[in-house]
C-alpha cells in the first residue's frame, strides 16, 4: 500500500508518499507560503527537486497541487490517485480524548476541534488539511496520528501541575507532551537494535532540534516528558525559553509595558539559545561563533547541554535506572560536541561516551558509548513520517 503522509502547518504543508511494504519514500516535498503566494517543492526518489511558484490561497489548492505533482506524466511517482491506499495526518494535540491513532471521521474531527484551544496555532491547520484531503479524495481512508497520544500513559503524578485541581477539572490544564511520534519511533528502534522486548527496556530519548524534548520510556510506555501543556515547557530550545520562574512573565510585562501575549511571544520566538547568544537559533552558527571567541554563543551552548543533562538525570531517577540514552533530531543526530558535553555530566550513572566514535557520527544510526559504559548511548535518526505511515497501515490494513 502507498501511504500519503501529510504534516499541515498554518502556512505550510510537508508531505511524503511511502510504500508500506518496502518502506521506501517514493516522493516528498513541501508547500510553503500558503495564503500568501505559494511555492511547491516536489522530489521523486532518485530525481532532482522541482520548485514551482504557484498561488495557494488555501490548503485545498496546496494539496491539489501536491496530488497533481504526484501523478504528472513526466516525474510523477504514481499513475493515478487510486494508487494512494490511505492518508496519514499528523495532528499536534489530541488532549486526553485521543490516546492512540484513529481512523478519521466526523466525530474525530469534532473531537480535534474541541481541544483546539490547547494548540490554537496547530490544530486548526491540521483540520484544514484533513478536510481538504477528504474533499479531494473522498473514498480514501484517513488516519490521525497525534503528537500527544504516546504520552497519555504518563501517571497522574507526572502530568499534573501544582495548581488548584479545579483548573484541571474545568480546563484540562496538565502536562501533555509533544514529539510523541518521534519518541515512540526511536524508543522502539532502540529495542530492535538491542534485540530486547520493547516492554523490557528503559530508554531516555533526547529529541534535540529547534524544538527539543526529552522522554522517559519505561517498558514501552512514556512515563514522563519535558514539554507540558504547550511546547514551551522543558529544555532551552532554539527560540523558546524552556523552564522559567512564572513570575518572570509579570516582571517583564511591567518593566517593558507589555501584555501577557506579547511576553509569551518573546518566550516562544525570541528566547532560547538565540535570545541568549544574540547570534542565531542554529547550532552550526553558534558553534562557529564560539570558535571565534563569542562568549554568549558559548554560554548558550553550555546552557543547552546542561539543561539536557539535568532532565536525563531526573528521568533516570523517575524510572529507577536507564538502559539506553538515544539522541535524535537535527541537533541530536548531527552535533557531536553537544552529545559529548551532555554525557560529560552523567559519569555518576556510569555513562561513558566513546569520543573517537562520537565525533564522526552525523545523521546515522550508531552506538557511540564506550565498551565499559553501564548505559548504552545511541544516535538514532528519527523518522516521524515512517512512523505515521506504519500507524496508518495498522489501522486501515
Amino acid at each position: 500500500m502507498n501511504v500519503l503522509v501529510i504534516n499541515c502547518g498554518s502556512s505550510s504543508l510537508k508531505y511524503q508518499v511511502i510504500d508500506s511494504v518496502s518502506e521506501q519514500v517514493l516522493a516528498k516535498g513541501l508547500c510553503e507560503r500558503i495564503g500568501i503566494d505559494g511555492r511547491l517543492t516536489y522530489q521523486k526518489a532518485g530525481l532532482e527537486k522541482e520548485i514551482t511558484d504557484k498561488a495557494m490561497p488555501t490548503h485545498k489548492e496546496a494539496i491539489s497541487l501536491v496530488l497533481s505533482a504526484l501523478t504528472n506524466d513526466k516525474t510523477g511517482a504514481l499513475k493515478n490517485l487510486s494508487e494512494i491506499g490511505a492518508v496519514g495526518h499528523r495532528i499536534v494535540h489530541g488532549g486526553e480524548r485521543f490516546t492512540k491513532s484513529c481512523v478519521i471521521d466526523d466525530e474525530v474531527i469534532k473531537g480535534v476541534e474541541e481541544v483546539s484551544d490547547l494548540a490554537p496555532l496547530h490544530n486548526p491547520a491540521n483540520i484544514i488539511g484533513i478536510n481538504a484531503c477528504r474533499e479531494l479524495m473522498p473514498n480514501t481512508p484517513m488516519v490521525g496520528v497525534f503528537d500527544t497520544a504516546f504520552h497519555q500513559t504518563m501517571p497522574e503524578k507526572a502530568y499534573m501541575y501544582g495548581l488548584p485541581y479545579s483548573y484541571y477539572e474545568n480546563y484540562k490544564v496538565r502536562k501533555y507532551g509533544f514529539h510523541g511520534t518521534s519518541h515512540s519511533y526511536v524508543s522502539k528502534r532502540v529495542a530492535e537494535i538491542e534485540g530486547k522486548p520493547y516492554e523490557q527496556v528503559k530508554t531516555i530519548v533526547c529529541h534535540l532540534g529547534n524544538g527539543a524534548s526529552i522522554c522517559a520510556v519505561k517498558n514501552g510506555k512514556s512515563v514522563d516528558t519535558s514539554m507540558g501543556l504547550s511546547p514551551l515547557e522543558g529544555l532551552i530550545m532554539g527560540t523558546r525559553s524552556g523552564d522559567i520562574d512564572p513570575s518572570v512573565i509579570e516582571f517583564i510585562a511591567k518593566k517593558e509595558n507589555l501584555d501577557i501575549s506579547e511576553v509569551l511571544n518573546i518566550l516562544n520566538k525570541k528566547s532560547g539559545v538565540e535570545g541568549i547568544s544574540g547570534v542565531s537559533s542554529d547550532f552550526r552558527d553558534l558553534i562557529a561563533a564560539e570558535g571565534k571567541g563569542n562568549r554568549r554563543a558559548a554560554l548558550a551552548l553550555s546552557m543547552f547541554s546542561y539543561s539536557v543533562a539535568k532532565y536525563i538525570g531526573s528521568y533516570a531517577a523517575a524510572m529507577n535506572g536507564v538502559d539506553v540514552i538515544a539522541f535524535t533530531a537535527g541537533i541530536g543526530e548531527n552535533t557531536p560536541s553537544v552529545r559529548e558535553e551532555v554525557c560529560g555530566y552523567l559519569g555518576f550513572m556510569g555513562v561513558d561516551i566513546d569520543e573517537k566514535v562520537n565525533v564522526h557520527v552525523h545523521g546515522e544510526e550508531k552506538l557511540i558509548s564506550a565498551e565499559n559504559s553501564k548505559v548504552k548511548i545511541y544516535v538514532i535518526p528519527t523518522n516521524e513520517e515512517l512512523a505515521i505511515a506504519r500507524e496508518t497501515v495498522a489501522l486501515v490494513g
